[in-house]
């Protein structure tokens, strides 16, 4: 099995082989899920992430994709996130994973990373491939998706005390310091035992890793509870990767240290929800991702409307 390194940006014969791929493999294991769009396939192998290099490749015929991210910020250049490793049903068995996974492992190798993780919804051909290579669960957590009334209708409790703004895009110059300052309260979320952390934020880091998601042909909406004295107290962001279709993902949801115990997690999740459906009527689903030690959030997303999916875990190697 021959596998070929794609060029960045892959082509536009390149890009719709790996739609082609994705759309078959989610067919036959995720069938209740829709499949990403061209658009938001596209803009993730053509515009880089902000944390690192990426690299592709593909096989012979179709046969299977692989897609491998090495961060470059400080303090995670030892390790990497294998973004995609996937294979058409009716070429499994014959070493196309196998294949695909030698020429990831050979890169993190010559990179000198000395870990690996991803992301792998349990019980299906993923969880197997990775076991069989060395892959752990680290970070047990699963899906949770919460459908969008028709109407667009939520009741977003009172918050006596913040303010709720919407930002759509980039968040404004002005509240940038303090909203990447809540960022910093992710430091307590669960991780685990990944060799990932979590890189410092800044304001300008922040905007550079928004400007990726509009960049890619996204919309970024972001909802923030503030207080008078400026302090950005919770935030919670959601992702359109395509915005004419009908999934959302909801990404951080932050509630800072000291504020805490004033429902404003639950706020602006609600708010989000209000916002989103005025915005695009189509939107009918929102997923997000919560590990199961984060009982706290846990809690907040079951109150609003979300239920529990799939499972899955952060899996990583040591190499």
């Amino acid at each position: 099995m021959m596998i070929h390194s794609l060029d960045l940006p892959p082509s536009a014969a390149a890009i719709d082989a790996w739609l082609a791929v994705l759309t078959d493999a989610g067919a036959a294991d995720l069938p209740q899920q829709p499949v990403p769009s061209r658009r938001e396939v596209a803009g993730r192998l053509c515009v880089r992430p902000a944390r690192g290099r990426p690299v592709l490749w593909a096989a012979d015929g179709g046969a299977g994709v692989a897609a491998l991210v090495l961060f470059d910020d400080e303090g995670n250049t030892h390790t990497a996130f294998l973004d995609v490793l996937t294979v058409r049903p009716q070429e499994r068995r014959r070493g196309v994973g196998t294949a695909l996974w030698e020429r990831v492992r050979e890169e993190l190798l010559a990179q000198g990373r000395t870990s690996v993780a991803t992301l792998v919804d349990l019980g299906g051909p993923g969880q197997e491939f990775a076991q069989s290579l060395g892959f752990e669960n680290v970070l047990p957590m699963a899906w949770y998706a919460q459908e969008l009334p028709a109407d667009g209708a939520a009741q977003v409790p009172a918050t006596p005390g913040y303010e709720l703004l919407t930002w759509r895009g980039l968040v404004p110059d002005a509240w940038a310091p303090a909203a990447a300052a809540a960022h910093e309260a992710m430091e307590d979320a669960p991780s685990g035992e990944m060799d990932e952390r979590t890189p410092v934020w800044t304001a300008q880091w922040l905007h550079a890793v928004q400007q990726v998601i509009i960049d890619r042909g996204g919309e970024l909406i972001t909802v923030a509870a503030v207080t008078d004295a400026g302090e950005v107290a919770a935030y919670t962001e959601l992702v359109l990767p395509d915005p004419s279709g009908p999934r959302a993902l909801q990404y951080d949801t932050v509630v800072v240290p000291g504020h805490r115990g004033h429902g404003l997690g639950r706020a602006v999740k609600l708010r989000m929800a209000a916002e989103a459906a005025a915005r695009h009527p189509e939107l009918r689903h929102i997923a997000t991702t919560v590990a199961d030690a984060n009982t706290r959030m846990r809690a907040v997303n079951e109150s609003i409307g979300y239920r529990r999916g799939r499972e899955a875990g952060i899996f990583q190697i040591k190499l």
